[in-house]
């Protein structure tokens, strides 16, 4: 299974962005995404994720509202559109996967079993 993230870019604070993450080797229709972020001298947190089968879903306090996370099973990929972009979302975005399993945390980094390479975005003030 390979991962590839891509979308990321420079943007003005208030403006938006869409960041794709395109998988191959499995069908994401029935997967656990997730979307995670590492900003310079922090720690990687995760921003949204989601069950599709279970139909649970994970987002981070400091995005709702304005970050979401959707698919399209006929590209394998998945998308998080971000809203009302701040500086303090600056980071490098990663996408994860993980096809089996359960009973494990949606926001913990280490549940999940593939990784993309990462998208930098930039949000300038």
């Amino acid at each position: 299974v390979q991962l590839q993230a891509f979308g990321g870019g420079l943007v003005q604070a208030g403006g938006s962005l869409r960041l794709s993450c395109v998988a191959s080797g499995r069908a994401i229709s029935n997967s656990v995404m997730g979307w995670f972020r590492q900003a310079p001298g922090k720690e990687r947190e995760c921003v949204v994720a989601i069950n599709w089968s279970a139909g649970s879903t994970y987002i981070a306090d400091s995005v709702k509202g304005r970050f979401t996370i959707s698919r399209d099973n006929a590209k394998n990929t998945v998308y998080l559109q971000m809203n009302s972009l701040k500086p303090d979302d600056t980071a490098i975005y990663y996408c994860a996967a993980k096809f089996s399993g359960s009973g494990w945390p949606l926001s913990v980094g280490a549940s999940y079993d593939y990784w993309g390479q990462g998208t930098l975005v930039t949000v300038s003030s």
